[in-house]
């Protein structure tokens, strides 16, 4: 992969760092929850953007969620994706192309619930702002 920056939040980009250094070793796990990393493309830059991300799982596919801490605007990767949707992702030591997308309606609701169920801090995210968060499925490629 080309050149990539980090998301600007410190804590994040030391995870991630770590996460891609070890292979997931250190950072798949963090909190009680498993981790990926999140490559996307900026959608003005062009640059490759990296974060890492809780996730769960639905059949083959990984789910995420673009919280943003409840901030009043969406996540950064979360605008990249949906202006370009094909992703890199890393699960562990495991490396792969995907196609990313929000989801909507009944599979928004139930991939909401699963996530929450995993990481509760989602629903507080959501009391503090008025924008629904979104909720992503990345698909292999």
């Amino acid at each position: 992969m080309s050149e990539v920056s980090d998301s600007p939040i410190g804590w994040v980009s030391k995870h991630t760092r770590e996460y891609v250094a070890t292979d997931g070793r250190k950072g798949h796990k963090w909190s009680g929850v498993r981790c990926l990393v999140l490559t996307t493309t900026g959608r003005r830059s062009g640059l490759k953007r990296r974060t890492s991300l809780i996730y769960g799982t639905e059949g083959d596919a990984f789910v995420v969620v673009g919280s943003n801490g409840g901030k009043k605007d969406n996540p950064q990767w979360f605008k990249n994706l949906v202006a370009d949707p094909l992703v890199h992702v890393q699960v562990g030591a495991e490396k792969f192309e995907a196609i990313a997308r929000a989801t909507a309606g009944d599979e928004r609701m139930r991939l909401w619930r699963m996530m929450t169920k995993m990481w509760p801090d989602y629903e507080r995210h959501q009391k503090r702002t008025a924008r629904e968060i979104p909720v992503v499925v990345l698909e292999r490629t």
